[in-house]
């Protein structure tokens, strides 16, 4: 009996599982045609306003086009946006979504990556976002895959 309990305790034990295989991207987006297509109110920014646009996105050095991304974001209280929106590459497409900060000074943003097609079927992870410069013109976009 005591040989059997030692048997069944090791198999109780969970093994520890190796750690996931992580893919990394490290990309640029202009910001070419961001424009509050759908707006809330009267003021430059309202509660409720839709932003819009289709960006082209190239390689980490800023240089060859790889891609192109599309989505919108929509403006919450206060210096926030929830935006949701596809990446488009050559192999296939990420999804994206979440909060990205807005404004002057604006912190860098970390949103969920909640899928994706062809090479990246079933892509999870995360993106940081990071502005290049203080007009937001270009983004600095780091995918981190599982």
């Amino acid at each position: 009996m005591r040989n059997l309990l030692f048997v069944l305790g090791a198999i109780a034990v969970p093994a520890q599982a190796a750690p996931a295989h992580i893919t990394k991207l490290d990309l640029v987006e202009r910001a070419e045609t961001d424009a509050a297509s759908v707006k809330g109110g009267t003021a430059a920014e309202n509660v409720g306003d839709v932003l819009t646009f289709t960006n082209p996105i190239y390689d980490a050095t800023n240089t060859t086009k790889v891609g192109m991304d599309q989505g919108y974001c929509v403006r919450l209280i206060g210096k926030t946006i929830e935006c949701h929106w596809t990446l488009t590459l050559a192999k296939g497409q990420i999804m994206v979504e979440g909060p990205v900060g807005d404004g002057d000074n604006a912190p860098d943003t970390i949103l969920a990556v909640t899928g994706g097609t062809g090479a990246y079927r079933g892509a999870r992870g995360d993106m940081l976002i990071h502005a290049r410069d203080a007009k937001a013109t270009a983004y600095d976009f780091h995918y981190r895959l599982m």
